[in-house]
């Protein structure tokens, strides 16, 4: 399951890292609601994982031309700020398993499909940007998941392998942009369940980034760089 030796740890974060899809899902609903329109269970299911361009693109193909983007994007952003007001939050086992990580001189990278303005707003806030070695954002690639460009610049950034790194994922885009990358993939299900192709995909599926520590923990292999 995990790459011998193991060069880099690559990770998502929203869903992943940061416990944020559920604001975002709320913060979406309320947006939409705003500007005249009912978000669907689907169609907010279809942009997890996705840039925002996709995103916009299946609001215009669900809403119509016409669909005020920009006034979404202001009720959006205004929602999900007071929504985390108090913090952004963690996933359980974040922490643990990046000060793991850490400790035994694997570096650490995020690929994201967020911006970089919000997506390094965002691990500050959660406290966790210093724990990583690299940031890639969707602004910093030519094309976002699930092409693998993201987890490809992570791990140049990084200067690792990509056969070498260990992606850590909860979207069935950003699975198949790692696995794409030729890393060898996990998936930590949040707002989405692994189909039989996202898990022909992944090494393994995992309950929580508690669990990824454990299989990391359990192994024999060393895990820091020689």
């Amino acid at each position: 399951m995990i790459p011998t030796p193991l060069e880099a740890v690559i990770f998502d974060m929203d869903g992943l890292l940061l416990d944020t899809e559920a604001l975002y899902r709320t913060a979406i609903f309320e947006a939409c609601a705003l500007v005249g329109h009912e978000m669907a269970d689907a169609l907010h299911r279809s942009f997890i994982g996705t840039p925002k361009e996709t995103s916009a693109a299946l609001m215009k193909a669900h809403f119509g031309p016409d669909f005020p983007l920009q006034d979404y994007y202001r009720h959006c952003h205004a929602a999900f700020e007071r929504l985390s007001e108090t913090g952004v939050p963690l996933k359980p086992g974040a922490r643990d398993l990046l000060v793991f990580l850490k400790e035994r001189g694997v570096p650490r990278g995020v690929a994201t499909s967020s911006d970089r303005a919000p997506a390094e707003d965002h691990l500050e806030r959660a406290g966790v940007r210093d724990l990583l070695d690299v940031v890639v954002a969707r602004t910093d690639v030519a094309v976002g998941k699930p092409h693998p460009e993201t987890f490809l610049a992570a791990a140049g950034r990084l200067g690792a392998n990509p056969t070498r790194c260990l992606a850590l994922e909860d979207s069935y885009n950003g699975v198949r942009a790692a696995s794409a990358a030729g890393m060898a993939t996990i998936m930590v299900p949040d707002m989405l369940a692994p189909t039989d192709e996202i898990r022909s995909l992944c090494v393994g599926v995992l309950d929580s980034l508690g669990q990824v520590l454990d299989a990391l923990e359990n192994t024999r292999r060393d895990l820091a760089i020689e």
